[in-house]
């Protein structure tokens, strides 16, 4: 028979394991306005000009375009999911009210909502444990839209992109 003790310590662990996936189940998408707030100053890398100034922001106005169109051979590429997923996101941020923000800050470092504090941002521990995605390989995260298999198909060179869209926050 399992003592008391074990038990509750059984589920405490269960707990360290099951609340995390709590959490990021519950993110919800805030969009590129409440990034924006902060994430526009020089002291923070100016993030929103750089995304603003990118193709990425245009992403999902694109779909509309006359080339967008004719990739789609007549149909509506805003409500293809072939396209969405990279014009956009994932399916939770192609259903939110964000997906006319094309590729944004969400669609590569999540959902906001449970980071999107200045207080949890401050650290930024404290914001992957909120569910802020920090992504260990850049370039193959960057190569699951930007490859052989989209179109047109111009050649990706990464080291050369990354820098049109590099937004670390400057130290000092």
């Amino acid at each position: 028979m399992l003592k008391k003790s074990s038990i509750l310590l059984l589920i405490l662990i269960s707990l360290y394991f099951v609340v995390p996936n709590i959490v990021s189940a519950q993110a919800k998408y805030v969009g590129t306005r409440v990034c924006g707030m902060c994430h526009k100053t020089e002291k923070q890398g100016q993030q929103l000009k750089i995304w603003t100034e990118s193709k990425h922001s245009k992403a999902f106005t694109v779909l509309s375009s006359d080339k967008g169109k004719e990739i789609a051979k007549g149909k509506d590429a805003t409500k293809m999911a072939e396209c969405l997923k990279c014009h956009v996101g994932d399916k939770a941020l192609q259903e939110s009210a964000f997906k006319e923000d094309g590729v944004q800050c969400e669609t590569c470092h999540g959902a906001g909502s449970e980071y999107k504090a200045m207080a949890v941002m401050k650290k930024k521990e404290d914001a992957v444990a909120k569910g802020l995605i920090d992504h260990k390989d850049v370039e193959k995260f960057c190569k699951t839209c930007h490859n052989s298999e989209g179109h047109p198909k111009p050649e990706f060179k990464y080291s050369e992109m990354v820098k049109k869209i590099a937004h670390a926050v400057p130290k000092g």
